[in-house]
């Protein structure tokens, strides 16, 4: 089933969008759609991702603050 919903973009943005679409021969809609499958399928697979580390990262027994602590070494090129 379909549902409507209403957005608001900035000019600029939706002329880009529109542009995009078609390039690709798409509606907006269309493209609209795609994109936002593609954001829930990314952020299914980090969500997927982050777990696993954070699985290893509990076996090896490293805490949170560690890699923390790693990044802003690491960050700061210590």
């Amino acid at each position: 089933m379909n549902v409507t919903v209403n957005i608001s973009f900035q000019d600029t943005l939706l002329g880009e969008i529109d542009t995009e679409a078609k390039r690709e021969s798409r509606s907006r809609s269309e493209l609209l759609r795609e994109a936002a499958r593609q954001y829930v399928q990314r952020q299914r697979r980090l969500d997927a991702l982050f777990s696993m580390g954070d699985a290893v990262r509990e076996k090896q027994g490293i805490t949170q603050k560690d890699v923390e602590d790693e990044i802003a070494a690491v960050r700061n090129g210590q």
